[in-house]
């Protein structure tokens, strides 16, 4: 196999549409991998669409059309050689010509393209033409009629990313390019189409791994049996694909197998692949390990737990989006550091949203080496998806192609349907719209279950999230919180994060709440033009606020809580408090109820550019208050308390594989540190279990709820419990202590508490962008210390890291409402 990278040489200019004039008349540089708005960024050519009004000032891009070029040059082939030219990925509706001869077209950004171009050797114009999503979309839905969903375009219409078209979280862009690598690959005999290997196991604990090889025949020779050379770490296997067909397997034994474990329960060892079949290879790694979803049915429902290797496991994890709107500018080291922050926020699942994309090899590589697992879905979200031709061959060729791409990733744990789909057609006003018309049914329960059966049956399917497994809809609803998963959004969008509590899901997989993004990131690309103080209600900062009422939702949100302060400055703090505070207190009250809640997934890990979201790390790579308090809320050992009948109790949460016993101090005291009552209580809590301990009454009821806080602590874990809201806490604003010290990469800023501090936090990104600190939510009951220790190279911010607005807690927000009566 002799492959030439076609990366360099081309240009891009306007074919159509509402293009500016200077845009109109230039030919630009393009870098492929890329999209048209990367070139003309690069170019000068249009302002960041990230920055203040950015996007607003493109949606001329929506209707153009764009040419890319460059010279080809195909040397004439052998008898028995194929030359193909390779897409691997064009967004979306292109049509590909060598000299104005047309010799493809395309209208799907989830799969790859291949041409056979032998008969075309000479020297070319190789032109790819990206028309208008948009306007196919239009056509399409003029052609077979409107599928109703949850946004304006009609991008169930093609087979693009649904959130380019805009989100409430994400700009409306539309991009179109080359967005994948593309090449010319030279080859006899045949080639690798997919490489599919499959882990089973015998009763003696030898993994069997059934490598199956899909071949392409080149079609310029007799069909021979083909010899297939397997190395699986030191091991050698030959195997045949025989003269009729397309496909063969070879089984390797590794009789004392290192099993791949999810982040938390063991190590993640992985198994070097090489596949050789004539002149090409294939080569990857594997990890052992066995996967399964327990959908049983029990005394509360139907379950729905990953059991990996035998174990089951509590899914600690987030939603993931695309990372970067312009997805070609996301690095195999951007994705690293986003996915180290997951880990280190002690997350072990990432949901691959089914808004976005079947993610690039770097990230399943990455989840692999990092042991987290990956729910994928299939990218179709929140509308009804028609299943006429051509969509439904378009839909099973990009299932085909990913579901055998992502195989061999241990990674990868599940295949889900769909977003919201059959929630949506079940609730949403769906049926009445669509009549007789397809939805994507047919994909959820046919198509997609039957792809994965024949290409990937070791791996668990569900036909959507939400979804209760093997119930009729229509009798059991999708989003029922007893049976299999459950989307929570009825919390954020009409009533309080309170409300969290009032169910006992199965497994969540979405439920969030929105906050700003960190200050820095505002200050770079959320700006008022003529330089004034940035307020909520700007055009620019509703810009980037896509959600519906989304500022009045925060409004309402916070205010039971910390109440609204009148001034940007400390409503943005209040802001991202009340986002965390309102996350956190969702993820105890999961946590606490393993295994009969087997899952938290929240809603959402990472933004796409700089917005208002449900984010715990912003556009600009920044961690905001959120991820703090999932790392502490996901943390292997958790004292929280909740409520069992009624009463207070606290929930000992142990997820390692050791016994967590000794005796848990608890105690009644006031906010200044007056003992009211305590005890001593013995705990002893099995390993991957929770245990319940009941609280003495004269700790569990307080004298004056205002006034006082329970303080529990186990082997440094500690848990401070307040009855009441801040807004009927006598917090005491001045209440610290506060000495920083220089350090030789930053500060150290030590904080004693005469009084509660809650959640004591450093902004420290409003001083210099690059700092970064180790700590924040720290909650000190009276008479406590902790040292927080800044990394930054800015000398001479001694003082400003001890007070407002860069040292927060919630004590600062009672002196405001103070001021405000």
């Amino acid at each position: 196999m002799n492959r030439t990278t076609l990366h360099d040489g081309w240009t891009l200019r306007s074919a159509g549409g509402p293009v500016p004039r200077a845009i109109a008349e230039a030919t630009v540089a393009a870098e492929v991998p890329g999209t048209a708005h990367t070139d003309l960024l690069a170019a000068g050519l249009i302002a960041d669409p990230y920055v203040d009004l950015g996007e607003k000032a493109l949606a001329w891009a929506h209707r153009a059309a764009w040419l890319y070029s460059r010279t080809l040059t195909i040397e004439p082939a052998a008898d028995d050689e194929r030359v193909d030219l390779v897409f691997d990925g064009l967004d979306t509706v292109a049509t590909i010509t060598l000299d104005g001869l047309e010799i493809g077209r395309t209208a799907n950004q989830h799969r790859g393209y291949r041409f056979d171009v032998r008969a075309h050797a000479g020297e070319h114009r190789l032109d790819v033409r990206f028309d208008s999503a948009l306007e196919h979309a239009e056509a399409e839905q003029a052609r077979i009629g409107a599928r109703p969903g949850a946004y304006p375009h009609p991008l169930n219409m093609v087979r693009k990313m649904a959130c380019s078209f805009g989100w409430d979280w994400g700009p409306d862009l539309q991009t179109a390019g080359i967005w994948k690598p593309v090449r010319l690959e030279r080859w006899r005999v045949a080639r690798i189409a997919a490489v599919r290997p499959r882990v089973s196991f015998t009763d003696e604990g030898a993994a069997l791994v059934d490598v199956h090889v899909d071949v392409e025949r080149s079609g310029l020779g007799a069909h021979e049996p083909l010899e297939v050379r397997v190395r699986l770490r030191s091991q050698d296997v030959t195997g045949v694909v025989a003269a009729d067909a397309t496909t063969g397997v070879v089984r390797v034994v590794v009789p004392e197998p290192e099993l791949w474990w999810p982040v938390g329960y063991g190590e993640q060892p992985l198994y070097d692949l090489l596949v050789e079949v004539a002149d090409d290879a294939w080569d990857g790694r594997v990890g052992l390990r066995s996967v399964v979803v327990d959908t049983s049915d029990d005394e509360h429902g139907t379950a729905f737990t990953f059991v990996v290797n035998g174990v089951p496991v509590f899914a600690k994890g987030a939603n993931w989006i695309p990372d970067d709107h312009l997805l070609t500018r996301i690095t195999r080291k951007r994705l690293a550091r986003r996915l180290d922050q997951a880990v280190d926020a002690n997350m072990n699942l990432l949901r691959v949203w089914g808004g976005g994309i079947y993610e690039s090899d770097d990230f399943y590589d990455l989840c692999d080496e990092r042991g987290l697992m990956v729910w994928q879905d299939f990218p179709l979200a929140c509308f009804a998806y028609p299943e006429e031709e051509p969509h439904r061959s378009q839909v099973e060729a990009e299932a085909r192609e990913n579901v055998a791409r992502l195989s061999s990733h241990a990674s990868l744990v599940l295949w889900n349907g769909g977003n919201e789909n059959i929630w949506g057609h079940e609730d949403w006003g769906w049926k009445e719209k669509l009549g007789d018309l397809t939805w994507g049914a047919g994909y959820y329960y046919d198509l997609f279950p039957s792809v994965i059966a024949e290409l990937d049956p070791t791996r668990p399917y569900s036909a959507g999230s939400p979804f209760s497994p093997r119930r009729d809809p229509s009798e059991v609803h999708p989003n029922d919180p007893d049976h299999g998963t459950h989307h929570q959004w009825e919390v954020w969008n009409r009533i309080d994060y309170t409300h969290y509590r009032d169910d006992v899901p199965r497994f969540s997989s979405e439920f969030g709440f929105q906050g700003p993004p960190t200050w820095a990131t505002l200050e770079r690309a959320v700006r008022n033009a003529d330089g004034s103080p940035l307020g909520k209600d700007d055009e620019v900062w509703l810009l980037h606020q896509k959600a519906d009422d989304g500022n009045g939702k925060l409004d309402r949100g916070m205010e039971p809580h910390l109440g609204v302060p009148a001034g940007f400055t400390d409503w943005h703090w209040a802001a991202q408090l009340n986002q965390a505070r309102a996350v956190a207190h969702a993820v105890t009250h999961y946590r606490s109820w393993w295994p009969r809640t087997a899952g938290s997934v929240v809603w959402q890990l990472n933004d796409c550019w700089p917005v208002t979201s449900w984010a715990a790390i912003d556009g600009d790579e920044r961690v905001k208050p959120l991820w703090w308090a999932l790392r502490a809320a996901y943390a292997p050992r958790l004292l929280t308390v909740q409520e069992r009948d009624g009463r207070p109790v606290l929930a000992v949460v142990n997820d390692t594989d050791v016994p967590w016993g000794g005796t848990v101090s608890v105690r009644r005291e006031t906010l200044d540190g007056t003992r009211r009552a305590g005890a001593e209580l013995p705990v002893d809590v099995a390993a991957r279990s929770v245990g319940i301990v009941a609280l003495p009454d004269d700790v569990r009821v307080p004298a004056d709820a205002g006034g006082e806080v329970l303080v529990a602590e186990l082997d440094g874990v500690r848990e401070v419990h307040t009855w009441v809201e801040d807004v009927e806490l006598r917090l005491d604003p001045a209440t610290a202590d506060v000495r920083v010290t220089r350090t030789g990469d930053g500060y150290d800023v030590t904080v004693v508490a005469r009084s509660l501090v809650r959640d004591l936090t450093l902004l420290v990104d409003r001083l210099d962008p690059a700092a970064t600190v180790d700590a924040a939510l720290v909650t000190l009951p009276a008479g406590s210390t902790a040292t927080l220790r800044v990394r930054t190279d800015v000398d001479g911010l001694e003082a400003a890291l001890a007070a407002t607005p860069v040292l927060r807690s919630a004590n600062d927000l009672v002196a405001l409402r103070s001021v405000s009566a």
